[in-house]
C-alpha cells in the first residue's frame, strides 16, 4: 500500500474514532482535502482490511456516511466492561408500525392507522422514544399532520446500509415465503 493511502487511511480512523457517530463520506473527503471517490475508496479499503484481519473494530456505511463500531464478534467482551443500554426488543406491534413507516415513508399517523386498523400513538411514540423513526416534515393538507421516516439508528439497529437494502431484504423475504408457501401447497 502507498504510504499516502496508508496516511489518509490513518486520518480517516483518527477523524471517524474522534467523531464517534457516522461521519458523511463528502465530509470526510473534504477533511482529506480530495474528492469523494477517492474517499469512498479508502474507506472501503479500510472496511475490507479491518474484516480480513478480524479487527475488534469494524467500519460500517449508513446512508452515505461511515461510522467505526465495535466487532459484533467481541460484542460481549465489551459488554463486560461497557454495559451500556440494552438492545431493545421490538414487539409485534411496534415492527408493524416500523414496517409501514420504511415501506410508505414519509407516512402519517392516519394512513399507519388506516393500514393497521388501530390507534397508532404508542406504536409512533415508543419508536420516536428508541429513535428508531424521525418526523420528517408535515404534509401539505389540512391540519398539517406530521410525516414520519426511518432514522439513522433504524439503519443501525438492522444492520442496513440504507432504506432501500431494508427494502430489498424484505422482497426477497417474502418471496421466499410465498414460494415455500406454494411448495407446500404442491405437496399436500
Amino acid at each position: 500500500m502507498p504510504n499516502l493511502q496508508l496516511a489518509q487511511e490513518k486520518i480517516l480512523e483518527a477523524i471517524l474514532f474522534a467523531a464517534g457517530d457516522a461521519v458523511p463520506t463528502v465530509r470526510l473527503a473534504e477533511a482529506l482535502g480530495c474528492s469523494i471517490p477517492i474517499a469512498r475508496g479508502l474507506l472501503i479499503h479500510m472496511a475490507e482490511r479491518y474484516a480480513d484481519e478480524e479487527s475488534g473494530i469494524q467500519l460500517v456505511e449508513i446512508e452515505d456516511a461511515f461510522q467505526l463500531c465495535s466487532n459484533p464478534k467481541y460484542h460481549s467482551y465489551a459488554k463486560r466492561l461497557l454495559p451500556g443500554p440494552s438492545r431493545r426488543s421490538l414487539t409485534q406491534p411496534l415492527l408493524e408500525t416500523l414496517s409501514i413507516i420504511a415501506f410508505k415513508q414519509p407516512v402519517t399517523k392516519a394512513v399507519i392507522e388506516e393500514i393497521r386498523g388501530v390507534n397508532a400513538d404508542h406504536a409512533v411514540n415508543r419508536l420516536m422514544e428508541y429513535g428508531l423513526i424521525a418526523e420528517c416534515g408535515r404534509l401539505d393538507a389540512p391540519g398539517k399532520p406530521i410525516l414520519f421516516g426511518t432514522s439513522k439508528d433504524f439503519l443501525r439497529y438492522f444492520g442496513l446500509r440504507s432504506v432501500d437494502e431494508f427494502l430489498e431484504k424484505s422482497q426477497i423475504e417474502k418471496a421466499e415465503a410465498q414460494a415455500e408457501q406454494l411448495e407446500l401447497k404442491n405437496h399436500v
